[in-house]
């Protein structure tokens, strides 16, 4: 299901993305978490860290399921959220809660998504800019190509580069990062023959 900000992505693309980095255009949200495909949240594991927060604001406000509390930064932008995975995977849709209606100009208007083997190499991958979101905002990791269905990392980040009304701090209330479902082999029972 395509919701109206994705649609809008498609046809608005963002001015001033980084070269070779794909953008995905004006984002507005969608009030319900729906996902296509077979996909499995993947940063349960992962080690989460902001670059500021404001005390009782932090990073266990991103994963505690709860769309009323939410981490505000506290400092100069960009504001980052660094996800650090134990092992290589494969990563395919970042999704975040945001609220224009509820957090105003600290709504993120402008996000860089970037990926790498760490924080020296960390390449753009996607630049996003949000209209007004209220809901669940959906940012695919695929390439231009559509073969390229996920990213191989073994960190993200995600980056407010501006925010609503020039806001300076950030309220970004829920995250989720979601990778391909591995398929294991189905249960088959196997008759060997011999001759």
């Amino acid at each position: 299901m395509e919701s109206d900000g994705e649609q809008e992505a498609a046809a608005t693309p963002t001015l001033g993305a980084s070269a070779g980095a794909p953008s995905a255009g004006r984002l507005k949200g969608c009030p319900e978490l729906s996902l296509e495909g077979d996909m499995r949240e993947m940063a349960k594991t992962a080690v989460w860290s902001v670059s500021s927060s404001k005390p009782g604001n932090g990073v266990a406000s991103l994963r505690d399921h709860s769309l009323d509390t939410y981490w505000q930064s506290d400092g100069a932008q960009p504001h980052l959220v660094n996800i650090q995975f134990q092992k290589k995977v494969q990563l395919q849709l970042v999704v975040l809660y945001v609220d224009f209606k509820l957090d105003e100009s600290y709504t993120p208007s402008k996000i860089s998504i970037r990926a790498g083997d760490g924080l020296h190499n960390l390449k753009e991958i996607k630049t996003v800019e949000l209209s007004k979101p209220v809901g669940w905002v959906h940012i695919s990791l695929s390439g231009t190509d559509p073969r390229e269905t996920f990213i191989h990392a073994f960190m993200l980040q995600i980056a407010v580069l501006a925010n609503h009304l020039n806001g300076r701090d950030t309220h970004v209330r829920q995250i989720k990062i979601y990778g391909p479902r591995l398929n294991p082999v189905p249960h088959q029972h196997f008759h060997f023959i011999s001759r």
